[in-house]
């Protein structure tokens, strides 16, 4: 029998860390390869992670609900014959010691012959993609920020805070720092106060990437939302009409598509909605492409599942394709390259109720349309006082890249597309 220690792989999203959700395994068990170890979740979803060998696990080096890094030792199986060589040789050179730089670094660095490089400082820091993003987006150099999550992890609020400067540091704080818990330099908060029965449920998962992520936004585009009603009337028939035919098809026709197609002839007349910012080379990007994203509620948390290539794709491959990815994000089965690329966000609350509301940028994007339900509602037309069914639309959008009068201009270019749906059949290629 021989041991095989087991890192974390990379799961090709070009993540440093990812929290492990669930363990599938307990020590003692036997795995074989293939077969699924551990789920972690990373800033796009949660992947399976499978196990490399078959054996038994001896050691498990990480808990549910950890931060794992890249890399890092996170099991030990105890394989019959040798170990493979390469690999074993390889985590125990590489995969220990990360592990403990990880957890020193964010202190001081440790004395040694040649001092770490920065890059080496910014890949040893505990904190998340995201917090690492917002860390360069703020011109904070994360390396010097003292972390007050768990195990001395960087959390967007450290950063956030070391931008505002209200965390100093100096040579003499840093060297301090090593012999001083993290939580004797953390922000102090003023305590919650317990005035009856409360329940208290780690942030762990999805909803931990959601609370981060929408953070992030907020704190980086300043967001402006616009809002408008759109008489539904024609668009109603029109998809009265088509659901008998796509029922044919076996698809479920929403308004959805036509909202897509709509967007995306939109967005070829203020290409500025389809970008996003460098903002470490200062520079705009301008997508020439539609790939759009529909926020999805799940069990978990919000998903967003992005339609790629939207623009070529006609009303019942819209419906077909919202409906298999709506259905998959609920049960967790998206791959993660389904949940990236985004250019455009939808997000709609029609089937809760909901009427006009100041959806939040899914960043990097610059822009997202709101969709509300349809409700009837009096109107004057034509000086007489007439019911009409109303669709309540909100648009959010980064005021940093997108005038008013540009984000005016575009939503009122979509009303006049759904009100008038047979303009949509000019505008598709």
């Amino acid at each position: 029998m021989a041991a095989f220690e087991f890192k974390l792989p990379d799961v090709g999203e070009g993540i440093h860390e990812g929290e492990v959700v669930k363990l599938h395994v307990k020590e003692g068990d036997r795995i074989e390869e293939f077969d699924t170890f551990a789920e972690i979740q990373t800033d796009k979803a949660v992947v399976e992670i499978p196990a490399p060998v078959t054996g038994t696990v001896k050691e498990l080096r990480v808990k549910e609900g950890e931060i794992a890094i890249v890399g890092s030792v996170i099991a030990v199986f105890e394989v019959e014959g040798a170990a493979p060589a390469a690999e074993a040789s390889e985590a125990k050179e590489e995969g220990q010691p990360e592990k403990v730089e990880a957890k020193t670094e964010v202190s001081a660095p440790a004395p040694a012959a040649s001092a770490p490089t920065s890059a080496d400082k910014r890949r040893n820091v505990l904190a998340m993609p995201s917090v690492r993003k917002l860390a360069r987006e703020l011109g904070v150099d994360i390396t010097q920020v003292t972390g007050t999550g768990k195990n001395g992890r960087i959390t967007a609020e450290d950063v956030q805070a070391f931008a505002r400067g209200e965390q100093q540091v100096n040579a003499q704080a840093v060297a301090a720092e090593e012999k001083a818990p993290a939580k004797e330099t953390a922000i102090q908060r003023t305590p919650i106060e317990t005035v009856g029965t409360e329940e208290r449920i780690p942030l762990r998962g999805i909803r931990r990437t959601i609370s981060k992520r929408m953070v992030e936004s907020k704190h980086t585009a300043p967001h402006v939302t616009l809002m408008d009603e759109i008489d539904a009337s024609e668009l109603i028939a029109l998809r009265k009409w088509g659901k008998e035919l796509a029922a044919e098809r076996n698809i479920k026709l929403t308004y959805l598509p036509f909202i897509i197609k709509a967007v995306i002839a939109a967005l070829r007349e203020f290409p500025t909605l389809n970008a996003s910012i460098d903002d470490e080379k200062e520079e705009i990007i301008i997508k020439h492409y539609y790939h759009i994203g529909l926020a999805a509620a799940t069990d978990n948390g919000l998903m967003v599942p992005v339609i790629k290539d939207a623009d070529r794709k006609s009303i019942f491959d819209l419906a077909d394709e919202i409906t298999d990815k709506a259905n998959r994000a609920r049960d967790m089965k998206l791959d993660p390259s389904e949940l990236k690329g985004s250019t455009f966000t939808i997000t709609n609350i029609g089937s809760f109720g909901g009427m006009f509301f100041t959806p939040i940028i899914n960043y990097p994007e610059v822009a997202i349309l709101g969709v509300g339900t349809i409700k009837e509602k009096p109107v004057a037309i034509n000086g007489e006082v007439v019911i009409r069914p109303l669709m309540f639309v909100s648009l959010s959008f980064d005021h940093r890249l997108i005038d008013g009068d540009v984000a005016a201009r575009f939503l009122s270019r979509v009303k006049q597309l759904l009100e008038n749906p047979k303009l949509l059949m000019m505008e598709m290629r």
